[in-house]
């Protein structure tokens, strides 16, 4: 499978300010790729250098197979952008923007323009100037979904929805995939990732710290266990990798006890031994969320990294 973007060492300074330093992002045609990092990471610099809007200082960026400085013109018929914050025509209608932005990438469907604007609950008919944050949103939202391109690049796109229209969002960008389109998704809203996502990207300091499917991330970090036994564990602090462990006391009712504690992935087999012998009456474990991998790799990078501050979102 051939890659849809395929950045490679980018760079990008502003003044003395380190905006992108050395970073890799690698994104195969047809996946949803989850772009995750704290503020000032350098992820939404690193879209707009996708899109053309900002010129690299050094290394390599090709999107769609074209290079996004010298050939954007061609490229922005292929793709679609939604930021964070919509900025709209004050005096034309959202439908009159929809339009106009979907006649610019080669096309509208219109039957899944009008189905759009029905599942977002989007009165077109409205000015600009009299739409809120999130009617802005749900515009933007509608013209890149409705068109017909190769790669949707989203910038915190539900910024402003309520919770209803952030699960029509993820639906739609779901159908999106099933029809072939690459997705691109900045979010700080980590549950959304994780439900839409093939893979992740996490950065900090305009650097790559970790890339790869959950389930390759996940055997990076703990296990969250939580276990009811008829006898107290003992020995459970000296085993290799166990961390953080809660004793709860006894069930007066029936003695039993609950404990809770972190284990290293690769090391539940051997718990799981360990703790039959004292009687398990039930156990759950559970994989880490991506917000608990986002934080690992988070404080790795700020604890490891010698890179300077980064700047743009």
């Amino acid at each position: 499978m051939t890659d849809a973007i395929a950045v490679s060492g980018l760079c990008k300074r502003f003044g003395t300010t380190v905006a992108l330093d050395h970073l890799d992002l690698s994104v195969a045609s047809g996946e949803v790729h989850g772009f995750l990092g704290p503020n000032g990471a350098g992820k939404s610099v690193t879209i707009r250098t996708l899109l053309g809007l900002l010129r690299k200082d050094s290394g390599s960026a090709s999107v769609l197979g074209l290079d996004p400085w010298s050939e954007a013109t061609a490229l922005h018929r292929r793709l679609a952008y939604v930021p964070g914050d919509v900025t709209l025509w004050p005096n034309l209608s959202g439908g009159e923007v929809i339009d106009l932005l979907t006649r610019l990438r080669g096309g509208v469907n219109k039957a899944r323009r009008d189905e759009l604007l029905e599942r977002f609950a989007l009165d077109p008919t409205k000015r600009g100037r009299t739409y809120s944050k999130g009617n802005r949103q749900k515009v933007a939202l509608v013209a890149a979904l409705a068109s017909d391109v190769e790669l949707l690049l989203l910038d915190e796109p539900t910024s402003g929805l309520d919770p209803l229209m952030e699960q029509v969002f993820r639906e739609t960008v779901a159908q999106a995939s099933e029809r072939g389109c690459t997705v691109l998704l900045s979010s700080h809203i980590l549950s959304e990732v994780e439900a839409l996502c093939d893979r992740v990207t996490i950065i900090r300091n305009g650097h790559t710290v970790e890339t790869g499917t959950l389930a390759s991330l996940r055997h990076l970090t703990r296990t969250s266990v939580t276990v009811t036994t008829e006898r107290p564990i003992t020995g459970l602090a000296d085993l290799a990798g166990v961390h953080d462990i809660v004793e709860g006391s006894p069930d007066h009712a029936d003695g039993q006890i609950r404990t809770r504690f972190a284990v290293d992935t690769e090391r539940i087999g051997e718990m799981l031994g360990y703790l039959g012998t004292f009687g398990i009456v039930g156990i759950t474990c559970s994989p880490p969320t991506l917000e608990e991998l986002f934080l690992q790799h988070y404080d790795t990078a700020a604890t490891g990294s010698a890179h300077s501050a980064g700047a743009g979102r």
